[in-house]
């Protein structure tokens, strides 16, 4: 950029700042406003996105912990005395806004991609590609985030937690259906819960419910899920399918329904909750980011249908104290934001990248740029997250090389459970799925 320019937007802040009092809050550095892509050798400018007010999954959260942490770190010094600067894009659930956030990207020559969502991974990986822009600590929803070279995962993703909730399933459910997103991602996922399931040995597939991720409701969808595990609905209540004075006894026992829809799941077992009142007893069951402690709460907590239901997760509890920094930062610097949920996996999944990027760019000297991210990501030593996740890591030797996964570098899981309206630890510590998911068939 030249000088001229960057004297001109130095004018123009100073008398914004004369005229308003005030300070921007929505990037990272006072001064800065949306657009302005002025940058120095002091300062680290990143990006940070995800959906917002669309009518499917939303993770508001994300783009807001990414702030929160900048001014944190702002606030101590920086990061090796560079400020952090810190963009942020709604990618609007769709290939046209996922674009334009990776356009915005290698326009204001970002240093990275750091804790994101979005579901058009073949749009905005190509274009991150084209500029050297590393992609770091995405939700893990896409395929192309564990086979680019440009991605550093730093949980494994939808695969991990679909795998990891057949293998929680297999212990105790005998038949399973899994509703799940009619896309293109989602046509990935029974394959994963099946290599899980199939690890008790005796588990046949779950049936598989496509679902759409914008209803309203979900009735139907209810009831083939019903019926996928030998369950009948006729108005009156689910009822085991074939039974001859049309109850059902025990022939429920052993019946299991899980559910991905992100943010839709409720409305699912809403409507499943209403076919299968004075039926009998089926176990629920999801994934964390489908399910979380905030919708447990709002649901009615202990009485809420979520009650029993198993979950998995990439993290410890929400309540667990290797928690405590994170809660701190937003507690100090996200100054009331409601968009901040600190059991909102993807919140987790955004301060876990961003202390990953913090490493790198303490391990960076000179000018940051995408590069020397990248070469920092690739070269330091493994990070340590405060045990949150195993020690991260993408130099060669660290690679897990899971099929069709080679940039996957943490197969871990933890399964919970939701008891007394509070998610808790149904195991202790990490659950490895790294044997499962290298038994999945092709194209997982």
């Amino acid at each position: 950029m030249t000088a001229w320019r960057s004297k001109r937007s130095a004018r123009t802040m100073a008398a914004l700042a004369a005229t308003t009092g005030i300070c921007t809050s929505l990037l990272t550095g006072c001064g800065m406003l949306p657009g302005d892509a002025r940058a120095d050798e002091g300062t680290v400018t990143v990006m940070t996105w995800a959906p917002e007010g669309t009518e499917a999954t939303n993770m508001p959260g994300m783009p807001a912990m990414a702030q929160a942490y900048a001014r944190w770190v702002n606030a101590t010094g920086g990061i090796n005395g560079r400020t952090l600067r810190v963009l942020t894009c709604n990618d609007h659930n769709d290939s046209v806004g996922a674009a334009r956030c990776a356009d915005r990207a290698r326009t204001e020559e970002v240093a990275a991609v750091v804790g994101s969502y979005s579901q058009h991974g073949r749009t905005f990986m190509t274009a991150l590609e084209s500029a050297g822009i590393p992609y770091l600590g995405g939700y893990g929803v896409t395929d192309e985030e564990f086979t680019s070279p440009l991605s550093y995962p730093v949980n494994g993703g939808q695969a991990t937690l679909l795998a990891g909730n057949g293998h929680q399933l297999a212990d105790h459910c005998e038949r399973v259906s899994l509703v799940r997103p009619d896309t293109v991602s989602g046509d990935q996922l029974p394959r994963l819960l099946n290599a899980g399931l199939a690890t008790a040995g005796d588990r046949g597939p779950a049936a598989d419910i496509r679902a759409p991720e914008d209803a309203s409701a979900y009735t139907e969808h209810a009831r083939r899920a019903l019926a996928g595990v030998g369950l009948a609905e006729d108005g009156g209540g689910a009822r085991a399918a074939g039974g001859a004075d049309g109850t059902a006894g025990d022939e429920a026992e052993g019946a299991c329904v899980t559910a991905v829809l992100g943010g839709r799941t409720d409305t699912f077992f809403d409507s499943f909750r209403r076919l299968r009142e004075d039926g009998p007893g089926v176990r629920i069951a999801s994934v964390l980011g489908s399910v979380q402690q905030s919708l447990v709460d709002r649901t009615g907590g202990p009485d809420s249908q979520w009650e029993g239901a198993y979950a998995t997760g990439w993290y410890p509890v929400s309540s667990d104290p290797r928690w405590a920094q994170m809660k701190s930062v937003i507690r100090e610097h996200a100054f009331g934001d409601n968009r901040i949920d600190a059991a909102d996996p993807g919140v987790q999944t955004t301060w876990i990248a961003y202390t990953v990027l913090r490493a790198a760019l303490e391990h960076t000297e000179g000018p940051v740029t995408a590069r020397t991210v990248r070469r920092a990501l690739e070269t330091m030593p493994p990070v340590d997250t405060g045990d949150l996740t195993p020690q991260l890591s993408w130099r060669y030797d660290d690679m897990l090389a899971v099929r069709d996964h080679p940039r996957l570098v943490n197969a871990m899981v933890t399964f919970q459970q939701i008891r007394k309206g509070t998610l808790a630890p149904a195991r202790k510590g990490f659950v490895d799925v790294r044997d499962t998911l290298e038994t999945v068939p092709g194209g997982s």
